[in-house]
C-alpha cells in the first residue's frame, strides 16, 4: 500500500466535490477517523479501502499500485505492468490512470472507448480543464455546441464545458487524456 494512501484519498474526495462529512457517512465512519486516515496519521483496513475504493469506482489495487514499484520510482514513474485501471467497461470506456499519483497539479489517462459506444449525454467537469490527443481510432467529440470528429493524431483542449464522445468506428478509440486537476 501507498506510504500516502491518505493523500490519495484526500485527493479522490476533493476531486468528487465532497466534503469529509459526506464521505464519513457514505462509509459509515466518524469525520474524526476519515480527518486521520486523509493526513496519514492511520492506516485504514483493507476492508474500509474496499469500501473507499467502490465509492470512487476504482479497483482496491489502486491503492497498492506503489508496492510493485521500486522505492526510487514512487511518484515519479509508472511502468505499463502497473497501471491502475479505472472505470468499467460496461460503459464502453475503460481507463487506466498513467500519473504516479493524484496530489499533482494534473493527471495522465488512457482511456480506450469501444467500438459504437457512447457516453450517456453531457458530462460536466467544473473548475476542471481537459485535453487529449486520439492515438489511434475514431472519436466524435461535443464540446458544448460544437461537435468534431477526430482522426488519430488530433488533439483537444477546453475547459468547464460540457462535453460528450462517441466511437463511431468498428475499432476501438485510444486517446491520451489530461485533466488538471485531477479528478481520480
Amino acid at each position: 500500500m501507498s506510504d500516502h494512501v491518505g493523500r490519495e484519498i484526500r485527493a479522490l474526495r476533493r476531486a468528487r466535490g465532497m466534503t469529509l462529512q459526506q464521505m464519513a457517512t457514505a462509509l459509515g465512519r466518524s469525520v474524526g477517523w476519515l480527518s486521520q486516515i486523509e493526513r496519514d496519521h492511520g492506516t485504514p483496513s483493507v476492508h474500509d479501502l474496499g469500501r473507499i475504493a467502490a465509492l470512487f469506482d476504482l479497483n482496491i489495487s489502486f491503492f497498492f499500485r506503489a508496492s510493485r514499484q521500486d522505492p526510487g520510482e514512487h511518484g515519479r514513474i509508472v511502468r505499463a505492468a502497473h497501471r491502475s485501471r479505472i472505470g468499467s467497461p460496461c460503459s464502453g470506456l475503460t481507463e487506466e490512470l498513467l500519473s504516479p499519483g493524484l496530489t499533482g497539479a494534473f493527471e495522465m489517462i488512457r482511456s480506450v472507448f469501444a467500438p459504437h459506444s457512447k457516453s450517456e449525454g453531457l458530462r460536466r467537469r467544473r473548475d476542471k480543464e481537459d485535453g487529449g490527443v486520439l492515438v489511434s481510432g475514431r472519436l466524435i467529440l461535443r464540446i458544448g455546441s460544437l461537435t468534431a470528429e477526430l482522426s488519430p493524431g488530433d488533439s483537444f483542449q477546453f475547459t468547464d464545458e460540457d462535453y460528450a464522445w462517441e466511437n463511431p468506428g468498428d475499432e476501438p478509440a485510444e486517446v491520451i487524456w489530461i485533466v488538471s486537476p485531477p479528478i481520480y
